[in-house]
């Protein structure tokens, strides 16, 4: 299966999104900050990243724009974890880098869905 970041500073969204993503096989790096997020992110080389938008300090789209702009980490899908799915949010989720989105609050069989979904599309299912 595949290595998975999830970058979410809301403990229990953390808790449930590392036991789904652990229970479906993955192995799931944490971090509770953008800069966490991206210290991991290039060390470790993860096949997704899941990225809270609203962080404290810098937000998961200026951490997105960030990895999307190293040159080690710019091929890395990154999803963005929101509650943030009105009319124009998607758009700016996309421009900051965003592969794609996932809604919050999760629901466990769409979440591990669509991260298949994601992992299927780019490439990394047995990452």
């Amino acid at each position: 299966m595949a290595t998975i970041l999830v970058v979410e500073d809301n403990r229990s969204n953390m808790t449930l999104a590392k036991f789904l993503l652990e229970t479906a096989g993955h192995t799931v790096l944490c971090a509770v900050d953008a800069e966490e997020g991206l210290a991991i992110a290039l060390r470790e080389l993860p096949a997704l990243i899941l990225m809270d938008i609203q962080l404290p300090g810098m937000d998961g789209l200026q951490a997105t724009s960030l990895l999307k702009a190293d040159p080690a980490t710019q091929r890395i899908p990154v999803i963005a974890l929101t509650a943030l799915v009105m009319n124009g949010d998607e758009a700016r989720i996309r421009a900051a880098g965003c592969d794609g989105f996932i809604g919050k609050p999760l629901r466990y069989q769409a979440f591990l869905l669509a991260i298949e979904g994601y992992l299927a599309k780019f490439g990394k299912s047995h990452a």
